[in-house]
This record gives structure tokens, C-alpha cells and sequence, in this order.
């Protein structure tokens, strides 16, 4: 059940015009339809679940393919989560602390003792990954001992009392085993059940259905998959009871996990300074931090800063991902443990239903120019006056034919997209960018004397992979 860090590819400057603030268009509609069609299709895994939040809003939910060997595909079916459970163990630590019943800065062995180190390790390097302790399930298939069922105390009996694997503090290290102490504590404190205080402080007041993924089984629930190699997608046997936990123990549907997405854009259920808490990187003793927060992890993705976590449970694996700043969501859960289609699919949601990265506006500006330049030049003709004096000598009369009878017939770009940032150099701003039409791909190297209405010193054009 390893963290899958999610990445995009680096951000694209465009001339598009910014999507919706809120519902999808029939078009964006029939994309997300086909992007996790071709999806499925392409991995052989055999459904999806996905939701979308868009201006702070679920404007999208819907599930596809094969859910089980028998039955209906719903919409509303729960798939199991996994590590993204994580944080919502998180936010009980939170909402605890916030009625002065715990610290985040008081040591494990004030509530479970026993453990390795625990008058030493804090509740808030259980959650951040932080503590040292031993990881039970690094393994991304079931291990021998996963086929008996087990409790907390027999997952910290075997892993929580080995030698840590550091000091506390010092390095930071995926380990569930740290979020099985967390719900130990949680259990202790509040006199709950794990699940039973998630859904009387949680869920319920969000008017979500949630499960205990070892309970989601069998009959009406998802069934998980997987594939040896590239051998068949075959059925998978679920673990014995136990293993999840506080660790990944949720089932829920991908509308559901995209209401808590909502709640997180609003400031609901927990603290306005609960959330921030459990956002904030935490540091390690020499300052550093890769990001991760209470069980989330912050980043940036096209631009765009993310708050993300991702799951694998046996036979599912699901990607959360927020994009607080414009107000956004993606939700992609299914039901094989073999493919990356949950990532493929979520990174190709945002590229359709997240409005373009504001460019900065000289970039926009020389996007504009340039654009115009290039469409002259398709029609053979170019207004010299927006060309400096070795700009203008290189388009001779048979180099702008050239690029006439070379381009007119490609017709009108379908992307016109800036590469990467601007650079100097010999007193110029180098820019790039990428022409798309369909089956070819044209590269633009630009260079520009300085500032808003600098003319152009050169304009090349050669052909690329698209």
C-alpha cells in the first residue's frame, strides 16, 4: 500500500480560451467518456470510477466497465481507497487535538506502549512518515501472513517493537505501520471505534455512505483484479480482515471522496487551521521536506499546486487530487492493481476540465505576436516593420516562398503552444513553442529584442516529433 507520488508534465502556455467555472460541456463530457474508455480498454482494467469538482462543485460522477463478474455497473458503487484513507485518520488525530484530548507533539507511549522508541517518536511523525517505524507492507502484492486475519496490536507486536529504521526526525519513509499506532490512539482517546468516530464526526455530517473495505465484498461491491505480467486479468483473492486499518481501511464511492474534496476547497467538518495543519510539509531535522504533510502530500502539477494522495489495496488502486486554487477536484478509482490507468486517466481529466495556468503576460503577449507572424508567413506575406534589420535580411523572397508552399498546406495549427520559459542571450529573450496539426508537430524557435512590443530578430521553423 505505497505512496504513488502523482506528477504531471511540465505547464503549457495557450491560446485556448479558459474552460467553464463550473458544469462540463457536452464536449468536455464526451472527452472524459472517451479518455477512460481508451483507458480501460488500452490497460485491460476492467472499471473506473471517477468524479470531478469544478468551481467548487461535483459536476461530474460516473462509473464505467465491469464492476464484478456479476451485476450492474452503479455509479455509486464503493471501491476500496486504500491510502487514501490516510487522511481522514489524519483528521481524527486533528479533531482530537482541537478539543484539547491530545498533541500532535505528545509521544506514542503516552497511548500505546511497547513500541520501539515511543517515549521518543510524536503523533505527528506517525503521520508524516517521519517516525522511523518499520513499514508492514511495502510489498505490492499480498504476503503470506495476509491470508489470516489480524489486529493492531499484532501488526505493532511484529513491526512497531523491530529496531527503527532511523532516528525519529531525521529521514522520512512510507510506512502504514505508523497509521496503525495513529488509530490505536485514536480508539483510545475518543473510546470509538476508528470507523465509528470517522462517521459520527465526518461522514455523516458530509451525508456520505462509507464502508470498512474488509466488509466490501462479495455481493453488490466491486471485486478487485490484477494480471501476472502480461498474462490475463484474472479475479483476486481480498487479504484476511485486519490488514487495512486505520492504515486504508475505507470503501466509498468516488462522489463521496470528491464531497470530502469539496469539504477540504470549503473549510468544512474540520478547523480552517486543521486543514492548514494538515497541508503544512513537515520538516525534518535539518529543515528539509519532500512535501508530505498528515496524510496528504503538497505539490505542483502544471503549474498548479496540488494537495494529493494516492492507494493501492488488494486489487484497487484510486488517486486523489485537489487543486485548491481553482477550486478543483479529480477523483479516479479501479479495480485492478496491475496499471497505471488511475494516473493516466486522472492526469488526462485535468488537462480537459482545469482551466489553463494563467501565462504571464509578456509571454502572452509575444505568444500573440509570434502567432501572427506565423499565420503571414503560411500566407506568403509578412509586415516587415515587426522584424529587425537581420530578421527581415533572412526572409528573402525564396525563403518566404519556402515557407509558404511548405506551410499553406498544413492549413491552421490546432495547438499553438508556448515550450518551456524565456531566456537572454547575445541581448535577445529566447522563446519557444510547439505547432500541432493533426500528424505533425512544427517547432518555432523564436528570438526578441527586450520588452512589450520588441520585434523579432529570428523566427525558424523545423519539423519535430509530435
Amino acid at each position: 500500500m505505497k505512496l504513488s507520488r502523482y506528477y504531471l508534465a511540465a505547464g503549457l502556455l495557450s491560446v485556448s480560451a479558459p474552460a467553464l467555472a463550473q458544469s462540463l460541456t457536452s464536449a468536455e463530457t464526451a472527452q472524459v467518456d472517451k479518455t477512460v474508455t481508451d483507458a480501460l480498454a488500452k490497460s485491460g482494467v476492467p472499471s473506473a470510477s471517477v468524479a470531478i469538482v469544478r468551481g467548487g462543485k461535483i459536476v461530474y460522477a460516473k462509473a464505467y466497465g465491469k464492476q464484478a463478474e456479476t451485476g450492474a455497473t452503479r455509479d455509486d458503487a464503493p471501491y476500496q481507497i486504500a491510502s487514501v484513507s490516510k487522511q481522514f485518520t489524519a483528521a481524527a488525530i486533528l479533531l482530537l487535538q482541537r478539543e484539547g484530548k491530545l498533541s500532535l507533539d505528545d509521544h506514542v507511549s503516552k497511548y500505546v506502549p511497547g513500541i520501539t522508541d515511543g517515549d521518543t517518536i510524536t503523533i505527528r511523525q506517525l503521520l508524516s512518515h517521519t517516525a522511523g517505524l518499520r513499514d508492514y507492507w511495502p510489498q505490492d502484492y499480498s504476503f503470506k501472513a495476509m491470508a489470516t486475519p489480524v489486529t493492531p496490536q499484532q501488526i505493532v507486536d511484529r513491526w512497531a517493537k523491530k529496531p527503527l529504521d532511523f532516528q525519529p526526525g531525521t529521514q522520512w519513509q512510507y510506512s502504514n505501520t505508523g497509521y496503525v499506532v495513529a488509530g490505536m490512539i485514536v480508539e483510545k482517546v475518543s473510546g470509538q471505534k476508528l470507523l465509528d468516530f470517522l462517521k459520527a464526526r465526518i461522514f455523516n455530517p458530509l451525508g456520505v455512505t462509507v464502508y470498512d473495505q474488509d466488509l466490501a465484498v462479495g455481493s453488490g461491491f466491486p471485486q478487485g483484479y490484477g494480471r501476472a505480467a502480461l498474462g490475463p486479468v484474472r479475479p483476486v483473492q481480498p487479504p484476511a480482515r485486519g490488514w487495512l486499518y486505520a492504515a486504508g481501511e475505507l470503501a466509498m464511492s468516488a462522489r463521496a471522496l470528491a464531497t470530502w474534496d469539496v469539504a477540504r476547497l470549503d473549510r468544512k467538518v474540520l478547523a480552517p487551521e486543521d486543514w492548514a495543519t494538515q497541508e503544512t510539509p513537515v520538516k525534518l531535522a535539518d529543515g528539509s521536506s519532500n512535501g508530505y504533510g498528515l496524510g496528504v502530500s503538497t505539490g505542483t502539477a502544471n503549474g498548479r499546486r496540488t494537495i494529493e494522495h494516492s492507494g493501492e489495496a488488494v486489487g484497487f488502486l484510486s488517486e486523489n487530487i485537489v487543486y485548491p486554487d481553482q477550486k478543483a477536484a479529480i477523483v479516479v478509482l479501479i479495480n485492478s492493481w496491475s496499471s497505471d490507468a488511475y494516473q493516466t486517466i486522472a492526469q488526462k481529466l485535468a488537462g480537459i476540465v482545469l482551466s489553463p495556468a494563467a501565462a504571464d503576460p509578456v509571454d502572452a503577449a509575444a505568444l500573440a505576436r509570434v502567432r501572427a507572424a506565423f499565420d503571414q508567413l503560411r500566407d506568403g506575406t509578412l509586415d516587415r516593420s515587426q522584424l529587425t534589420e537581420d530578421a527581415s535580411y533572412y526572409f528573402t523572397p525564396t525563403t518566404l516562398g519556402d515557407y509558404r508552399t511548405s506551410l499553406a498546406p498544413l492549413g491552421t495549427p490546432t495547438a499553438f503552444v508556448q515550450t518551456g520559459k524565456p531566456r537572454l542571450r547575445g541581448g535577445f529573450v529566447n522563446r519557444s513553442y510547439r505547432v500541432t496539426y493533426p500528424g505533425t508537430t512544427l517547432s518555432v524557435s523564436t528570438y526578441a529584442e527586450p520588452g512589450p512590443n520588441g520585434k523579432l530578430e529570428q523566427l525558424l521553423v523545423t519539423p519535430t516529433q509530435p
